[in-house]
């Protein structure tokens, strides 16, 4: 790989890091300069700006499709619906997706997921334009464009191995936050906006030509052979396999859990944002783009500071702190009537939501063995995507027979005895390095 080794300063030894206060580590740590460690790679600099342009693309239509099917329907259940079709295909594909991605070059499926996912972005951008487009139409492209995801989260989360090299892959799942909270920032606010000037088809049309710039990223990458095993077992004996790895790891399994439960009880809360704008706030599709943004702003800052740790040896300690701050901004949000104190508990949120899932995704990434690392994976991105789009259906029903802030109050602190459960009975997460 061609990183510049010599401008990486090494760690100072486990023993005496560990010794000193946890502020004191922080602040040692802390440095800008080693936010865009990973950028030194080529392969990850194609991948980085190819990504975030396609990303870019992507939040566009996820806050224009959510808006319009509240437009067409008026129901806060059927955004759930939307949410659920696409995670439906995550519990039948994904699994066999990691087996996929452990058997054939990882390039190659993510440049075939990524054209699947542009026509599937094209037909939706012909039915708006064409003034025929119906909820249901919406449903069945949002299931389909989930098959092609089952297959792709998990090549994407192990290709990032193949990018950088093994003491840099923290800085580099903390990029590929920033570069998607980046998009996640951006695309909703100006979706927002095209909505309003231009109509939602557009908004698909911008998503569906986002996608050439990461096939052809892709496509420029320099990738050096990964080993692949010469007997094959059967699919299923390959799944097996990662599942009892994963039980019998006591670490991982943990740090899975995190990811499902916040998946399931936390940012699932952002399925009502099109709701939530409107019902709560009084706003219209600008007000829902800029909630979205917010959340992302604040993700962004969060995956920034993490990149900016280095290779820091406290992960542990911040991924607990942002386990019990995420359910505590969550049920401060369910209060909240005025948009500008909405907008920044969101922004925290967004910094909560990136100590989880970034952290967890890097622990998870140095634990796991090589030759198991798609299969893991695909598990870990189970548990995200396939348990949001349940907390999402949940969480749709809740407001339906309800209200929005009694969905989100309730969620809050379900989620909050989830991890004080989790700080009683694994106390040594907090101490993994």
């Amino acid at each position: 790989m061609d990183s510049d080794r010599s401008k990486i300063s090494p760690p100072p030894p486990l023993e005496d890091s560990l010794s000193r206060p946890f502020s004191v580590r922080f602040r040692e740590s802390f440095s800008w300069k080693q936010a865009f460690t990973a950028l030194r790679y080529r392969n990850y600099r194609l991948w980085f700006w190819g990504q975030m342009t396609s990303l870019f693309g992507t939040w566009m239509q996820s806050t224009a499709q959510g808006f319009l099917i509240f437009e067409l329907t008026h129901s806060p259940a059927y955004l759930g619906y939307a949410v659920f079709a696409m995670g439906a295909p995550t519990w039948l594909f994904m699994m066999y997706g990691g087996v996929l991605a452990d058997r054939v070059e990882r390039r190659t499926l993510l440049i075939v997921t990524q054209i699947a996912m542009m026509t599937l972005a094209l037909v939706l951008a012909a039915l708006t334009f064409l003034h025929v487009i119906q909820a249901w139409h919406i449903i069945i492209l949002a299931f389909c464009l989930g098959i092609a995801n089952a297959f792709y989260a998990p090549a994407r989360q192990a290709f990032v191995r193949e990018l950088v090299d093994r003491e840099d892959m923290t800085n580099a799942i903390a990029l590929n936050s920033a570069m998607f909270n980046s998009a996640t920032a951006i695309g909703p606010a100006v979706s927002g906006i095209t909505y309003a000037l231009v109509g939602p088809a557009w908004c698909f049309t911008i998503n569906a030509l986002s996608f050439f710039a990461i096939i052809i990223s892709l496509s420029l990458m320099k990738i050096d052979p990964q080993p692949r095993p010469d007997q094959r077992n059967s699919m299923g004996t390959d799944l097996k396999e990662g599942m009892r790895y994963i039980i019998n790891h006591s670490m991982i399994r943990t740090l899975i859990g995190v990811v499902a439960i916040t998946s399931f009880f936390g940012v699932s809360f952002a399925t009502l944002m099109p709701a939530w704008a409107v019902e709560v706030l009084g706003g219209d599709a600008t007000t829902n783009g800029i909630l979205y943004s917010a959340r992302g702003l604040g993700a962004l800052l969060g995956a920034l500071m993490i990149a900016s740790l280095g290779r820091f040896q406290f992960k542990g300690r911040l991924l607990t702190l942002g386990s019990f701050a995420f359910p505590l901004l969550l049920l401060s949000f369910g209060f909240l009537r005025w948009l500008p104190f909405s907008l920044l508990i969101l922004f925290c949120l967004g910094v909560a939501t990136m100590l989880i899932f970034n952290l967890a995704n890097a622990l998870v990434q140095t634990l796991v063995k090589d030759d198991l690392r798609g299969r893991v994976m695909s598990i870990y991105s189970l548990s995200y995507f396939g348990l949001m789009p349940l907390g999402s259906l949940l969480v749709g029903l809740i407001a339906e027979h309800s209200s929005e802030p009694t969905a989100i109050i309730s969620n809050a602190m379900i989620l909050l005895g989830f991890f004080i459960l989790i700080r009683i009975f694994a106390p040594k997460l907090s101490e993994l390095t």
